[in-house]
């Protein structure tokens, strides 16, 4: 929110499984944030499943930070 109020292009990312709980923190805050899911679980990954599951979302979070409200 406080990226946002100052015009700067920002968002999060987490894993599918925490959906539910960023929606419903969003709507109690009253802001809808740019966000990117990825896949889950993030832990116990290894350092190639995590590239792959960095590069599967590089677009998207791409757009988050390069596009402005």
């Amino acid at each position: 929110m406080d990226l946002d109020g100052r015009g700067i292009p920002g968002g999060f990312i987490a894993s599918a499984e925490f959906e539910e709980a960023a929606n419903a923190q969003a709507a109690a805050f009253g802001f809808e944030p740019a966000v990117t899911y990825v896949r889950h679980p993030i832990q116990d990954r290894t350092d190639d499943e995590m590239r792959e599951i960095a590069d599967s979302a590089f677009e998207k979070v791409l757009e988050m930070i390069c596009t402005s409200n």
